[in-house]
């Protein structure tokens, strides 16, 4: 099951993808080591396709919601 986050959500890196894509208008692979795993970055929109913008401190990629979870306060 997708998990479901909402935009402005502080979210966590669990997993790298095998790529990741970047979130521009024309979005291009990058290799996976432009991200840590364990990183946090804001949600800031949802894309079709089950996809994740997601602002990390090196830019905004395209995630699918099986790589993420949400950051608690506490």
């Amino acid at each position: 099951m997708d998990k479901e986050f909402a935009v402005g959500d502080r979210v966590r890196l669990i997993t790298l993808p095998a790529y990741v894509k970047t979130a521009d208008t024309m979005p291009m692979l990058r290799p996976p080591d432009v991200l840590t795993l364990g990183e946090e970055g804001i949600v800031v929109d949802r894309r079709p396709g089950n996809y994740w913008s997601v602002r990390f401190s090196k830019g905004a990629y395209l995630l699918e919601s099986q790589y993420l979870e949400l950051v608690t306060n506490g």
